[in-house]
């Protein structure tokens, strides 16, 4: 049997993003230090309980943001309404923090006469520094100082004088001119913690098999387009040194569970899962081969081939079945404390947003971006993550609000429900830092959710500059910047 919901029941059915509402106090002494963050956060999780008490409990612990403080106080609370369902999505609780958290940031750093970008980078955190909502030392990669360093190095666009309407806030309407136009430039940082934590004991299987016509990856992993497949297949030839390598994932009657594609989790966790299982068949193969190196020929010993691969396995592959688990993370004690998170990855965004005020309309004009991604496993896979997730913040900041009232969706199509097209996607530039982690395969970060972080407080950050208004709701619409509302 099989079921599809119209567009307008998808809506309905489908769970969206936790609408939120912060409250938040920064204080600092006058050189910039940061000394206390005070936080209250509240969010709709609508007529049933879904992941409410998860995300709410991340943007808690998101809410100090990559930065040193020793007094942080933080509230959340997630309430059950009338409206429709919210759940998991990409960003999961640390994206409406982190727009609480960087617009605090600016204010705090104008108050103080720093620049914004010096007052972030004399907080940030660093790598062995405790996250300043749970105490966890941050044990892994952390280069939110050399993010933001090399984030304001890059260069920043032109100044457009031309009077091209593709080029004006409006686009082809023809309702501004280019001496009505003002440009703003808004930074945002974030982090985002990896893989399911809390407590919860997460695994992933795999199974990797070296047959006479190459090599066999065995996995229960979802590929939802992230680029898993290929970095299965990247691993399994790395580890082994075979170039012949079939990955065949989706099947749980082959192979047992690889949890959720979610939580940025798979690299670490299925990808994790399939290393550990080709160390072991490449060990066996070494012992079974008698040498010390191994490759699509077969086994070789001090640079000669003593055991060619169709007598290796020509009468029995070799094959591995591996539980990757990652380490035991702790649930939080009655004041939020503990080791309570796998990995943390990190993220910056400029962006360069041209406004007409008085009309309300507004460009974004480019979107520059650096983020810290362990190490790359598959490049082309991690460029794709961040263009995309850069894109969907840049939706949520601008054009993207499920209008409810009385409990009912008003726009429950894409006629009324505007997300960003082709057209209103700017040029994005990429720069990555590799460092790698303590955990997961050569180092690998999950890099899908980070870039959904910090790209939509930028963008707010950056109409904020244009138009000097406080903006402390997204999307941000015309009428918020023509009549200079919240």
């Amino acid at each position: 049997m099989k079921m599809e919901y119209s567009r307008a029941e998808s809506f309905v059915g489908h769970v969206h993003r936790h609408p939120a509402q912060l409250w938040m106090r920064h204080e600092a002494d006058p050189d910039g230090t940061l000394r206390r963050i005070e936080a209250r956060i509240i969010i709709d999780g609508g007529a049933y309980r879904s992941t409410s008490d998860s995300v709410v409990g991340n943007a808690v612990y998101h809410a100090a943001g990559p930065y040193r403080c020793d007094s942080v106080s933080v509230e959340g609370v997630a309430v059950r309404t009338n409206n429709p369902p919210c759940g998991a999505m990409r960003g999961f609780g640390a994206v409406q923090a982190c727009f609480g958290h960087e617009a605090q940031m600016d204010k705090l750093a104008d108050a103080l006469g720093m620049d914004r970008v010096e007052f972030r980078i004399h907080n940030a955190v660093r790598r062995g520094d405790p996250l300043a909502t749970s105490g966890q030392v941050i044990d892994t990669s952390a280069p939110v100082t050399e993010i933001l360093e090399r984030l304001r190095r890059m260069p920043l666009p032109a100044e457009d004088l031309s009077d091209d309407p593709r080029l004006l806030p409006g686009g082809t309407g023809l309702t501004t001119s280019r001496p009505m136009v003002r440009r703003g430039v808004g930074y945002a940082v974030g982090l985002k913690n990896l893989c399911f934590s809390g407590g919860f004991d997460d695994y992933a299987e795999a199974r990797v098999a070296i047959t006479p016509f190459g090599v066999e990856v065995h996995t229960a992993a979802v590929e939802v387009g992230q680029g898993l497949g290929m970095a299965c297949a990247q691993i399994a030839r790395t580890v082994l040194g075979i170039e012949d390598v079939v990955v065949y994932y989706d099947d749980t009657s082959k192979i047992g569970s690889a949890g959720s594609t979610s939580a940025s989790r798979q690299t670490q966790m299925t990808g994790g899962a399939v290393m550990e299982a080709a160390r072991m068949a490449r060990r066996i193969a070494l012992e079974r081969g008698g040498g010390d190196e191994l490759d699509g020929e077969g086994v070789w010993k001090d640079g000669v081939l003593v055991t060619p691969m169709e007598d290796l396995v020509g009468r029995e592959n070799i094959e591995y079945h591996t539980r990757f688990h990652h380490q035991q993370t702790d649930a939080p004690d009655d004041n939020g404390q503990g080791d309570i998170h796998v990995d943390f990855a990190f993220a910056a965004h400029r962006a360069v947003v041209d406004v007409d005020q008085e009309l309300g309309l507004f460009r974004v004009v480019q979107v520059d971006t650096v983020q810290d991604v362990g190490f790359m496993i598959n490049p082309r896979s991690v460029v794709g993550q961040i263009e995309g997730g850069t894109m969907q913040g840049i939706g949520l900041a601008t054009l993207e609000e499920i209008v409810v009232e009385d409990g009912v969706i008003k726009n429950p199509t894409f006629t009324d429900y505007l997300l960003p097209t082709f057209l209103d996607a700017p040029p994005i530039e990429i720069e990555v830092i590799e460092e790698p982690s303590s955990f997961g395969p050569f180092g690998a970060k999950g890099v899908g959710e980070p870039p959904t972080v910090s790209s939509t407080a930028a963008v707010v950050a950056a109409i904020r500059d244009a138009t000097g208004l406080e903006l402390n709701r997204t999307p941000v619409r015309p009428e918020h910047v023509a009549l200079g509302s919240r």
